[in-house]
């Protein structure tokens, strides 16, 4: 425990020597004050004569909130309404405050030691401010970003899955990201080393290739049964898919496009234009689900055509492509 508490110690006194001098102001007090005041009211729920349901929470159980705090954040800045926005993050943060709580109570962890491992990082991290290293623009500093989580991950002693020491400029993207997110994590770092492409036409003739190998192993019409050969092509056909989706991801962060808030746009436009078609449907006086897929394509490219001018009726072509962005 000495040892420990040395170790402790020394690394204490590092961090204070690296410290920047950062000035206070009145509106960071104030910042600091209500902060306080959140830690310590969500300390009392957790309290005895708390709240029962906060009493009753653990770190797993809280999981969910923290993943749907996010994405609530995340829609209250597309909305672009700031006190919305406000609401939602103070929401974020209030996640963070429990979480630190619940740590705090089993001894593994305080409020102060997250804020305090977050504020060195970014001291540590950032050297061409608080140091005397040079960054002439952003991609030096990725670089130089990933170059110093590759060294504290070798003085950490962490591992890799096959239990080699974790080297890899990718290590710290983590698995249990949403798979969207992942790859372009994945793709983001790599190139951050220069393990690029070098145009976004070069992507989008990958994802030519990709949709040309899926062709050549989709079935053909009039095949059945599920032999052997089917499983392995649908297994094949799964590992072609997945590769236009990565190739995907690669030309949207190539396009410096976050691809999840493509996605969800395109969803949202999607829903949009289906619930025109349902509307429209009722208003004939019959279910979307029961007319033909000749007047579907129909009502699919007059809402297209809705969401450019909303006074436009025009009636496409019964026999028009659909196309579905």
């Amino acid at each position: 425990m000495r040892k420990k508490a040395k170790k402790k110690a020394a690394r204490s006194n590092t961090t204070r020597a690296r410290r920047p001098k950062i000035s206070i102001t009145r509106r960071d007090r104030a910042a600091g004050v209500w902060f306080a005041k959140l830690v310590a009211l969500q300390a009392k729920l957790r309290g005895p004569g708390g709240c029962p349901w906060d009493r009753e929470q653990t770190h797993s159980s809280l999981r969910r909130f923290l993943i749907e705090e996010t994405y609530e954040t995340l829609d209250a800045m597309e909305a672009g309404d700031p006190e919305h926005f406000a609401s939602e993050l103070g929401d974020l943060l209030l996640q963070v405050v429990f979480h630190a709580i619940l740590a705090e109570e089993t001894g593994a962890f305080t409020m102060a030691d997250v804020i305090e491992a977050v504020h060195t990082k970014m001291v540590r991290r950032h050297p061409h401010v608080f140091g005397d290293v040079s960054a002439k623009d952003s991609k030096t500093v990725l670089k130089n970003w990933e170059q110093i989580k590759a060294e504290e991950r070798a003085q950490k002693g962490e591992t890799n899955q096959e239990g080699k020491e974790a080297e890899s400029v990718l290590s710290g993207v983590p698995r249990s990201l949403p798979a969207l997110l992942e790859a372009d994590q994945l793709t983001r770092k790599a190139a951050r080393i220069r393990f690029d492409w070098e145009r976004a036409r070069d992507i989008t003739e990958k994802i030519r290739e990709e949709l040309n190998e899926i062709d050549e192993v989709l079935p053909s019409e009039g095949d059945g049964g599920q032999s052997n050969s089917d499983r392995a092509r649908a297994k094949r056909v799964e590992e072609e898919v997945g590769d236009l989706l990565f190739a995907a991801v690669n030309l949207a962060r190539f396009l410096e496009i976050d691809p999840e808030v493509s996605l969800k746009k395109a969803n949202a436009k999607f829903k949009r234009r289906f619930e025109w078609m349902e509307s429209a449907a009722q208003k004939s006086g019959a279910r979307l689900a029961d007319v033909s897929r000749t007047e579907m394509e129909q009502l699919w490219d007059r809402a297209k055509k809705e969401a450019h001018s909303p006074t436009s009726a025009t009636s496409a072509p019964a026999n028009s492509k659909r196309k579905l962005v």
